[in-house]
């Protein structure tokens, strides 16, 4: 087995994108990730319309919560490895100093959860959200990540947040 690499997937709230895209990566049963997520103000509930979408892609739900990233950036924390946020307000925030320095990016996402009208127009929104960051994993997972040397890697996770 290969290298193993912790990820932490970053929002403001932790309640949509960062709890979709922890749980796209957990399961893919790939065992060189595990990840995980938190916001800068995490709002304590888990969307259900987030959560449909993992259940209609038969992905694991159980034990996903929003929490706060301040949980990562303890001394018992895991060490991460990459952390990415994924909206805009949590991008320009000052984020904790992480322990082990991983390498960061933006893979900036339409917030699924600011889209307001009929129950059609906000499901469509949650999937768009969801089929981009899971794109964005697929790529991120095939990296040669043993072989990039820092700075390869980090023009590589940058340029997989523009797609």
């Amino acid at each position: 087995m290969g290298r193993h690499y912790n990820v932490l997937f970053l929002c403001t709230g932790n309640s949509a994108r960062s709890i979709m895209a922890e749980a796209i990566l957990n399961g893919r049963d790939n065992p060189s990730f595990t990840a995980y997520s938190a916001g800068s103000m995490p709002t304590g509930v888990v969307r259900p319309e987030a959560l449909r979408q993992l259940e209609l892609a038969k992905l694991p739900t159980e034990g996903l919560r929003s929490k706060s990233w301040e949980e990562f950036a303890k001394a018992d924390a895991p060490e991460m490895n990459f952390v990415f946020t994924v909206c805009d307000n949590a991008a320009k925030e000052v984020c904790p100093i992480w322990p082990g320095r991983p390498m960061t990016a933006h893979w900036g996402v339409a917030d699924p959860a600011a889209v307001s009208g009929g129950p059609e127009v906000v499901e469509r929104a949650f999937r768009e959200a969801f089929v981009t960051l899971g794109r964005r994993i697929n790529l991120f997972e095939s990296l040669p990540l043993a072989s990039l040397d820092a700075l390869a890697m980090k023009k590589e996770v940058e340029r997989i947040g523009q797609q």
